[in-house]
């Protein structure tokens, strides 16, 4: 494949990889699968995986380096509750940079789709193109996120909320500064799992009404790192009798 003069390095980095089919490597992500799928229908508090080193190193440090800093985030959307500090994200394509947007349609594609289904059983997945609530996520010292559970419609077309994808983009990421993801069982007795954020880590979990997750505690990082990652969810039309819902927004919990 011939490429534009007019690309940037970067990008043409980028078109490299995905042509040399490390875009997404789907022989590492098939070689897996069937440990994977039994491990993500066991595991607790509810269905989920953590997955390393799945994507390109070469390609998610580019992303990682494109990620924009604070300074960057103005127009980004703030995330509060009870004037604690959040987050701040944006799933608006103009504010995602190159690299960073072209993953994300990969992520959103037939062919990724296709394998997410059979890890974790949901049929007919459908990929949220406008990204709301997803795209790029940050949280800077002293941020946290509640305990919570996750809104269950999309906003404007009403399906139905099934997976959370979280990718993480923390190189040399120490676990004194927290910020682990906490999973927290249906009775909020307490963390069940803990999922610390370093680079080229992947996590995949099954949303419902109890599928309570946040990293509540305040981050301890220093003040020039974010805890950096990238957030996708995906739909379907209709979901089971059992966890059918009336549509609510993100339920944060006292814990």
């Amino acid at each position: 494949m011939k490429l534009p003069k007019l690309l940037t390095n970067k990008q043409r980095c980028l078109l490299g990889i995905a042509e040399s089919g490390d875009f997404i490597a789907y022989d590492k992500l098939n070689a897996g699968l069937a440990t994977w799928q039994q491990q993500y229908q066991q595991a607790k508090p509810f269905p989920h995986i953590c997955l390393d080193n799945i994507f390109s190193a070469e390609l998610l440090q580019h992303v990682e380096a494109d990620f924009p800093d604070a300074d960057h985030q103005q127009n980004w959307d703030t995330y509060r509750k009870e004037n604690e500090w959040l987050k701040n994200a944006t799933g608006r394509d103009f504010q995602i940079p190159f690299l960073t947007r072209h993953f994300l349609y990969a992520l959103n594609s037939r062919s990724f789709l296709v394998w997410l289904e059979k890890l974790s059983g949901i049929k007919s997945l459908i990929p949220d193109t406008e990204f709301i609530g997803g795209g790029l996520h940050a949280t800077l010292p002293g941020g946290k996120l509640g305990i919570h559970a996750d809104f269950n419609k999309h906003q404007r077309n009403g399906l139905d909320r099934r997976l959370n994808l979280l990718i993480y983009l923390n190189s040399n990421w120490q676990e004194n500064w927290g910020g682990a993801l906490e999973l927290w069982d249906k009775k909020l007795t307490g963390c069940k799992q803990k999922i610390f954020p370093i680079f080229n880590r992947m996590v995949i979990f099954s949303t419902t009404d109890y599928s309570f997750h946040g990293h509540p505690n305040p981050l301890q990082s220093p003040d020039n790192i974010l805890r950096k990652s990238i957030a996708l969810y995906y739909y379907t039309n209709g979901r089971p009798k059992e966890e059918v819902s009336k549509s609510h927004l993100t339920n944060y919990q006292k814990v």
